[in-house]
């Protein structure tokens, strides 16, 4: 297995294609990556900025490079000794007229060969919906839409389609004869019944009618052929038949001044097997699984054994020939069975390095341990590393300012279940029916089970979904792990206390997770059951996501740093013996699990968070300025309807988001007042408190875009420059501090570092798309060469100490420990982690570990809360900084140590006093052996 020393994750699109990586190998083996870990590369919907929207699993992105520059830029990795590490989606494919398996089924329904490959419910019990897919991609009702002329009847190259304004959908072939059976009186009128175009024409019609008589699939396939190509033909070589089928579009795309015109296309759009509807029908009635709640991303049955070769065919070959070293799995939690998923994956790339997306609560929560992966994409670690800077001391009053200022009184326990059971109930609607309805049908046939309510059945499912801790439990048929069994219990509890009048529904629902009947089941409906609790899960993770995520995240802003993935806002910081344990419990069982710190889910920048992690070390200050903030700004807020924007709790919101992320340099202010403003509008749509993504509150939007660029204007707001201006500038010097320490964490924790592309230089990215913007390599390249070139420079050392605006002290970090990663490799893959105690008036400043593999040791030692310990401009190094605070090392240890990050030398027995170890640098890196 081709482990990584560490990743570098590239976000590929039509503007960073095969050929830009190529150009960026070269500085990327030089700062000491050894795998490119790239965004999805196979074909995508035209256009696509990320590549999560596939249509096609079997070839390469053409928007990215031919198939040919592709093995090109990985034979180039290969010959550089580097790594390939390729993120893959198999829960879903893009809902688009360039899905060929999707358009297949569209055009022959129950007769196409991929009928089966996405997860729809085609025997859906309302009639609208049985036999016929959802299509929810109308911005107006049916009706309206058909009436105005926007639905219309295409031919394009020997098919047909139904096109809305950008969308295309194939036409059923079985109704191809509607449409050609109008259009046959005018082509025997203008051609005469003996012409022979006429006669092709009639026997592509009897073609079409006759399609059901074919006596296998790939007959089947050749007759729809045989229509489409002769028909190409005949429009294309006669007028005649041209002009005839011309007037049948336009008759059947009706005449917007008669609406009983459009009679035509209404039946014909009846035959179809897809449904044409407004986009918001599928929150309510829905027959198939969307990726969340994005309607044109559809779920395929990765379970079922022929999707999955199907869809994973090609990039698993290329792993097997070896130009692919690992793979990422995309939302592990949305298929049906991630275990059995995992265990076919494993078997057929039993070499390959495998990761699962998967977001665990590091603190109540491990991984499934008989998946057979490597670990996680690495939320688990970010989650940790951010809270260890977290002041807890400060929780008290940052709770009361938080609440005072934003007026939230609602407790942030309850405030989660209320948004996931919005989610759930309003957004998964359509989703949580298919579940009630199938529990229902099985429940009504056990004797314990008949007078469970459909109703009842359909309310409690929604209280266990916003009652669960997780984002989904793995019961299968086995029966539910320890873990399973702890969260399934904990949520039932939790709804039986909020739905009281549920009890009855609720202790059935227990019973089927837990797979606790009382009676044996006939086999039929333990399958049954199998899928009931399959289905259920598969919810879950949505509503975690959705509720949690794109809503909690905005509303309850009591630190913003903590409103990330992989964290948990109501846990307000981590201690240290919190994290020492939970890197003893990685180094035991996922030492190869990435540690990450970005990435392009991630709610903001790393050193974002770096920063805002800060305001809980000077919370009193804090607590004065934001107040002093409110009043300076009072006349910048606008009147919308009775409501003040921004509301308090988003002018809170968006202060903080200021703090973390305003530049270190004023001469890019105007590009970052465009990027707060679109920020801003994408924080009040998924705060849902007075706009949404569904019904965009466009005024309300304005007022807050209006109030932050105006603040944001040192001529509109001298008074808040005056004060904002001094107090950033301190926090950005203290959040510096932090992001070295947590950068050196990430490169020597158990794990592999992961560095999200352009985050070797300072990050302070707002969520994406803001996250995904260009990044300047060349920069990067001339300032690696300088930090290359400065290497065991002292006098060096101290300018770029003095100048951390550019970033080059974050770079040289990464360089430094990288390099020193790779010669100790065998220490960071098999050694033993080892927490390091520190005694004296300091101590709690300070935090550090050991790792040890033989005689070789590396340890290294960062500082915490660096307010109480320097003046602004100060970096924490020094004896006069650090005092008589000291290290206490094991009884073992060897007494020669030397600095990997700086030409120190230290010798020291027993202990090692931390104004040593941190000298010169605000983080030490220190190895022997």
């Amino acid at each position: 297995m081709n482990v990584p020393l560490a990743t570098y994750r590239l976000q590929l699109h039509k503007e960073f294609s095969f050929r830009s990586v190529e150009a960026i190998l070269p500085y990327l083996q030089e700062l000491g990556i050894s795998h490119v870990y790239a965004s999805p590369v196979t074909r995508a919907r035209p256009g696509s900025s990320h590549g999560y929207d596939c249509v096609d699993p079997s070839t390469i992105h053409p928007e990215l490079g031919t198939p040919e520059q592709f093995e090109e830029l990985l034979a180039k990795v290969c010959k550089r000794s580097m790594g390939w590490l390729q993120d893959i989606v198999p829960n879903h494919m893009a809902f688009h007229i360039e899905n060929p398996m999707l358009a297949d089924v569209l055009e022959n329904g129950p007769f196409s060969e991929y009928y089966h490959f996405f997860d729809i419910e085609w025997n859906h019990p309302y009639p609208s919906l049985k036999g016929r897919l959802l299509a929810p991609f109308l911005s107006s009702y049916y009706g309206q839409a058909l009436s105005c002329g926007e639905i219309q009847l295409q031919f394009q190259d020997g098919a047909f389609y139904v096109a809305y304004h950008g969308l295309k959908f194939p036409l059923r072939i079985e109704s191809y004869a509607t449409v050609l059976g109008h259009c046959l009186p005018a082509i025997r009128q203008r051609l005469g019944a003996q012409h022979l175009d006429h006669l092709k024409f009639l026997g592509v019609l009897y073609t079409i009618r006759n399609l059901s008589s074919a006596e296998s699939p790939s007959e089947r396939k050749d007759q729809v052929r045989f229509v489409k190509q002769m028909l190409r033909e005949l429009v294309r070589g006669n007028r005649d038949i041209r002009a005839s089928l011309e007037a049948t579009l336009r008759t059947f795309n009706g005449d917007v001044t008669n609406p009983s015109s459009f009679q035509l296309l209404d039946r014909l759009l009846s035959e179809q097997y897809f449904r044409l509807s407004l986009w918001k029908v599928a929150t309510e009635e829905i027959n198939y699984r969307r990726f969340f709640t994005v309607n044109d991303l559809i779920a395929v049955r990765s379970e079922n054994p022929e999707v999955f070769e199907r869809t994973h065919g090609f990039l698993l070959e290329l792993v097997r020939k070896g130009w692919i070293s690992g793979l990422r799995i995309d939302h592990i939690d949305g298929l049906y069975d991630p275990t059995a998923y995992l265990n076919r994956l494993r078997s057929s790339v039993p070499e390959a390095y495998l990761l699962v997306e998967k977001i665990v609560d590091a603190v109540e929560e491990t991984l499934p341990e008989n998946w057979p992966v490597e670990g996680t994409t690495g939320y688990d670690f970010l989650g940790m590393v951010t809270g260890l800077f977290c002041d807890r001391n400060s929780l008290g009053r940052m709770d009361r300012l938080f609440r005072d200022f934003a007026a939230v009184e609602d407790e942030p326990e309850e405030l989660v279940r209320e948004e996931k059971r919005f989610v759930v109930q309003e957004q998964l609607a359509g989703d949580l029916d298919r579940v009630a309805l199938a529990v229902h049908g099985l429940c009504a046939r056990l004797w314990f089970g008949p007078d469970v309510t459909l109703n009842g059945l359909r309310r409690a499912l929604a209280e266990v979904v916003a009652c669960l801790p997780v984002y989904r439990t793995y019961v299968t048929q086995e029966g539910p792990s320890a873990q399973d069994r702890r969260f399934i219990e904990q949520a039932i509890s939790q709804a039986c206390a909020s739905q009281p009048e549920l009890l009855n529904e609720l202790g059935f629902i227990r019973q089927l997770l837990l797979l606790e009947l009382p009676h044996p089941l006939p086999e039929e409906d333990k399958a049954e059951l199998a899928d009931c609790i399959a289905r259920f899960q598969q919810i879950s993770g949505p509503a975690m996501a959705k509720g949690f995520e794109d809503c909690f995240f905005y509303i309850y802003n009591r630190l913003l740093s903590l409103n990330e993935v992989g964290c948990n806002p109501i846990r307000f910081g981590v201690l240290p013996d919190e994290f020492h344990t939970f890197l003893q419990k990685r180094a035991m069982r996922w030492p190869y699990s990435l540690n990450a710190t970005s990435t392009h889910d991630t709610k903001r920048g790393e050193d974002a968070r770096a920063r805002l992690n800060v305001l809980s070390e000077l919370a009193e200050e804090w607590e004065s300025h934001v107040w002093e903030w409110r009043r300076l700004n009072e006349p910048k807020k606008r009147d919308i309807g009775g409501v003040w924007a921004p509301d308090p709790n988003m002018e809170y919101f968006l202060y903080q988001s200021l703090v973390a992320s305003f530049p270190w340099d004023l001469e890019t202010l105007p590009s970052f007042r465009q990027r707060v403003s679109s920020f801003v509008v994408k924080a009040c749509r998924e705060a849902k408190t007075f706009s949404t993504w569904h019904n965009p509150h466009l005024s309300y939007e304005e007022a807050c875009v209006g109030f932050a660029t105006d603040i944001l204007n040192p001529e509109l707001s001298p008074e808040f420059w005056k004060s904002f201006l001094p107090f950033v500038r301190r926090v950005a010097h203290y959040g510096a501090i932090h992001s070295l320490a947590q950068t050196a964490l990430k490169l020597f924790a158990p794990g592999v570092p992961d560095f999200y592309q352009g985050s070797e230089l300072w990050d302070l990215s707002f969520v994406d798309p803001d996250n995904r913007r260009r990044v300047d390599f060349d920069l990067r390249k001339r300032l690696l060469r300088q930090v290359r070139e400065a290497a065991g420079n002292t006098e060096h050392l101290s300018q770029i100490l003095s100048n951390p605006k550019d970033g080059r002290i974050k770079l040289y970090v990464i360089y430094h420990g990288l390099r020193v990663r790779k010669e100790y490799r065998d220490v960071m893959e098999k050694g033993d982690y080892i927490p390091m105690t520190f005694r004296g008036s300091r101590r709690d400043h300070v935090f550090g570990f050991i790792r040890r593999f033989a005689a070789r040791w590396v340890m290294v030692v960062v500082p915490r809360f660096s307010t109480a310990l320097v003046e602004e401009g100060m970096w924490p190094v020094g004896e006069t900084v650090w005092s008589d605070t000291y290290a206490v090392l094991p009884a073992d240890a060897p007494p020669h140590w030397n600095s990997g990050l700086t030409v120190e030398k230290c010798v020291w027995k027993d202990q090692a006093p931390v104004g040593q170890m941190l000298g010169q640098f605000p983080v030490g890196v220190w190895t022997s052996g």
